[in-house]
């Protein structure tokens, strides 16, 4: 097979993924670089179609101090959902800048939902003490990805690229370059060379089997960021949503238990009352998980297909019309994939794969260290999430820390005016990195791997973890890394050869598989979604502290940096 460039694309800013979080920071880097930046936006698929029009539920943020919510009420719920391990300062600017940009969405044109007096309607959610998940019925994320969209094609400064795999980035002597892409179109490669880069490539849902991440989020940011030597934070912190539907793990919004849902084992019994006295079935998520699998484990769950045993989310106490009207697209779901509509019967749940507390460490201002070089949404760590992610802040801080990056993208590169060269060095590289993939070097299947590996990751490093699980599971992710490299490609094509992509998307996985089990076998104690059933308890005396993970000498390298507490001390969490 001929490798060979189509072209170099000279940018002063490229952004790597058209979600939520790429989407805002292309927008405010152009409107802060006043027209004169020349800005690339790179999809892994369309435009329009990035894993954030998947989210259903709601954007959290503080409209109505006038009926009882305020700053420090979303920021205590927030630190409290997150077992203390947010970093609070981070907190306490995310909640005030959420109406801001809520607000901002509403005037391009977002359809918010709206209450019988005219003002924008609001849901309760897991672990918040006011209702103030904004919402635009269960597609919100489908509603902010178009709107952002829209205004996105305001600026004609912004070049937009569809269908390219990002497989690497341009960084020497700390200075990041330019990001290298195969047209997946074509299957020939592109260099984008640019003096500013902006990463917000999403998570690693596909890590798990069973998730409710698309195929597309495969980690492929974290993964580069990991080769090139970035510091990624608290990857073992996972989260995995109550209500994943069986057999398929496609999300089912937590606002059905927000609007009034319930779930049930298989005795018919509404079981959180006895794990969360308070909030029942809007306590956070890694409760209502560990409290459903408790349930499944010690038998009042029913059988299900390839050991998916599951619990009932009953839709009945909502009332059909509210289901109608609110939450249409679950009815759809249910009948779709598992032929039942909730407003007959309940749909079968179990936790699923659903979130990445972890990512990048970033700065205040999204700076990942490297000169150049921002990340956004959930591919980084400005740590507001911690051990545990209240529902509708993800994609609230997609869309602040999105404008937040490309504003300070587009300021620093008005103010410094950086240079960057392309070397012959960098042709070589991105071609040969492609053709060693073609080589022929054993007989391994890259999609049997990655079987192997959900496998894995559904067993060992799933709700409840233990030390025997995470060394096993470490093992063998390692021998997995071993058999990655000794792979073929058979499909030698150059037009959409997911062949090639499916390799390099499993030795992505693979690499942040051992990121993860490393992280959780190291942090012995339970906090937020890492349960360790050997050590049960919290212990903040050795353990109120971020995972920080490094790969030196092809080794995962683990250390402990301080989380920022301004005002409110760690105390049990009771809901």
């Amino acid at each position: 097979m001929a490798i060979y460039l189509v072209e170099v694309l000279d940018y002063d800013l490229v952004i790597i993924g058209s979600g939520l979080a790429g989407l805002r920071a292309a927008i405010e880097a152009s409107r802060e670089g006043k027209g004169k930046l020349r800005i690339a936006i790179i999809a892994k698929n369309q435009l329009m179609r990035a894993h954030s029009i998947a989210a259903e539920g709601g954007s959290a943020a503080v409209l109505y101090t006038d009926e009882g919510d305020s700053f420090d009420l979303h920021a205590y719920d927030t630190i409290k959902g997150s077992d203390y391990l947010a970093d609070q300062d981070m907190v306490e600017f995310f909640v005030r800048q959420c109406p801001v940009d809520i607000l901002e969405l509403e005037h391009w044109g977002l359809p918010w939902a709206r209450r019988d007096d005219g003002r924008i309607a609001q849901r309760p959610f897991g672990g918040h003490s006011f209702p103030r998940a904004t919402y635009a019925s269960d597609r919100t994320g489908f509603y902010e990805v178009h709107t952002l969209y829209d205004t996105l094609l305001k600026y004609g400064n912004i070049d937009k690229f569809n269908e390219q795999f990002a497989y690497d980035f341009l960084i020497d002597n700390g200075k990041f370059r330019g990001v290298l892409a195969i047209d997946m179109e074509t299957g020939q490669i592109r260099i984008f060379k640019a003096k500013a880069g902006i990463v917000a490539t999403g998570g690693l849902g596909r890590l798990y089997g069973y998730t409710t991440y698309s195929h597309l989020v495969t980690g492929d940011g974290l993964a580069i960021a990991l080769r090139k030597g970035i510091r990624l934070k608290d990857l073992e912190f996972v989260q995995f949503h109550p209500t994943g539907l069986v057999p398929s793990g496609i999300l089912i919004t937590e606002g059905v238990r927000g609007d009034g849902g319930i779930l049930k084992n298989a005795k018919g019994e509404r079981f959180m009352e006895k794990y969360a006295p308070i909030k029942k079935d809007l306590a956070p998520r890694d409760i209502v998980s560990r409290s459903m699998m408790t349930e499944i484990l010690e038998g009042r769950g029913f059988k299900g297909p390839n050991g998916l045993d599951y619990l009932l989310l009953d839709f009945s106490p909502i009332g059909a019309e509210k289901i109608k009207e609110k939450l249409a697209q679950m009815r759809d779901i249910g009948e779709h994939y598992v032929g039942i509509d909730p407003l007959e019967a309940p749909l079968p749940v179990r936790p699923s794969a659903h979130y990445t507390m972890g990512g990048i460490e970033v700065s205040h201002t999204g700076f990942t260290g490297i000169t150049g070089l921002w990340a956004a949404g959930e591919v980084s760590c400005v740590s507001i999430h911690g051990a545990n992610r209240l529902g509708s802040n993800s994609t609230s801080e997609c869309v602040v820390f999105g404008k937040v990056t490309g504003g300070e993208a587009a300021r620093w590169l008005l103010n410094s005016n950086p240079t960057v060269n392309l070397e012959q060095g960098d042709r070589e590289y991105a071609e040969n990195f492609i053709a060693e993939q073609y080589k022929d070097k054993g007989e391994n299947d890259p999609y049997e791997i990655k079987r192997e590996l959900w496998a894995i990751m559904d067993r060992d490093v799933y709700v409840f973890r233990n030390e025997e699980g995470l060394q096993d599971a470490l093992r063998k992710i390692r021998e997995l890394k071993e058999r990655s490299n000794l792979i073929t490609i058979k499909e030698k094509g150059n037009v959409y050869n997911q062949n090639l992509i499916g390799a390099l998307e499993m030795k992505n996985l693979v690499e942040l598989a051992e990121v993860v089990a490393t992280g959780a076998l190291e942090r012995r104690e339970s906090r937020g979604s890492h349960f360790r059933t050997d050590f049960p308890k919290r212990d903040d005396e050795n353990y109120l502290k971020h995972t920080i993970a490094r790969r030196v000498n092809n080794t995962i390298e683990i250390s402990y940096v301080p989380v920022s507490v301004t005002k409110w001390k760690p105390e049990p969490r009771v809901y």
